[in-house]
């Protein structure tokens, strides 16, 4: 149901970069079945959708290998359900319900269609900045972050987006002791936040240095096994969450080596997930860092610097 009508939208049709996007009217879309359309109230910027826009590493066409398919980005949706397909029971038209919606996307416009399985009520008392903010940055960073304990040390590399931070957050609430890793002007702002020693990736290469860490979240991996491997204090643990597939794909593979297993996480997401997130934050388990809160016509701003590692934590969108 819905559609019909029109709606503003941030739309792309070309592989490359921000200049590719431009506001535009489109017609609305429709909740098919076992869809509700939502009128979006908060979409939060990703590394997923600047990878989705320069078709770049080769995993982010795989919906469209020479062109993409879907024309609107933006994943992490909150909105207000206003419209409800067949086959669909649980939902009323009003109720807020956030999503990540990363196959379908579509967030980045003032109306948006969702399968209802993706979708969990935001509680009572989350705002919808901050629920936009945590479903696939939550989810890396809590799965990202299992088995920290008191006393182990953990390395955060390019801890200063919103998985990272939250990673920090987590990790910290467990008793570790936390290096973070990013470019230099974030590394204050990390130190503020509570990291325990922060490494500028400009100067230094964190697995040149000599030292082991018990667990280490890769968010950008671009080093092979044997190096990040040399990393590890005996036992240890690394893990990547993305990266070119030249470099993914050899990691995925590794697994258990001398000093400590290997690996690509692969990220759970769905309704179930996103619920634990939202509740998590209510409780002051989760706290996302917002960069800012942007008009629909900044997403290119927004996703040139998300693409750069520029942003402080999570960027926005309200329509």
């Amino acid at each position: 149901m819905g559609g019909g009508g029109r709606m503003r939208a941030v739309i792309y049709h070309s592989y490359g970069g921000p200049e590719q996007l431009r506001l535009a009217e489109v017609p609305m879309p429709v909740a098919g079945r076992g869809g509700v359309l939502v009128r979006v109230l908060a979409c939060g910027v990703n590394l997923s959708d600047h990878e989705f826009l320069t078709g770049s590493p080769a995993y982010a066409r795989f919906a469209g290998l020479f062109r993409p398919r879907r024309a609107i980005l933006g994943s992490d949706i909150v909105g207000q359900v206003a419209g409800i397909g067949p086959g669909v029971s649980g939902l009323q038209i009003g109720q807020r319900v956030m999503a990540d919606a990363v196959l379908q996307r579509g967030g980045f416009a003032e109306f948006a269609a969702l399968p209802a399985a993706l979708c969990a009520l935001v509680p009572e008392g989350l705002s919808d900045v901050l629920a936009a903010a945590l479903p696939q940055p939550g989810a890396i960073a809590v799965q990202g972050m299992a088995g920290a304990a008191p006393g182990m040390r953990v390395l955060i590399n390019g801890a200063g987006g919103g998985s990272g931070t939250l990673a920090l957050h987590l990790a910290k609430a467990a008793g570790a002791r936390v290096t973070v890793v990013d470019r230099g002007e974030k590394l204050d702002w990390l130190l503020g936040l509570g990291a325990d020693e922060a490494i500028d990736y400009r100067l230094q290469d964190f697995v040149a240095l000599g030292r082991g860490w018990d667990l280490i979240l890769d968010m950008v991996a671009t080093r092979g096994a044997r190096r990040v491997a040399a990393a590890l204090a005996p036992g240890g643990t690394y893990r990547a969450v993305g990266g070119a597939v030249r470099v993914i794909l050899p990691l995925a593979l590794a697994g258990l080596m001398p000093r400590g297993r290997v690996g690509v996480m692969a990220v759970k997401t769905g309704a179930e997930v996103t619920l634990d997130l939202a509740a998590r934050a209510l409780a002051g388990r989760l706290v996302p860092q917002i960069h800012g809160v942007w008009p629909l016509d900044a997403v290119p701003e927004a996703l040139r610097l998300v693409g750069s590692g520029g942003a402080l934590g999570k960027i926005v969108i309200r329509p």
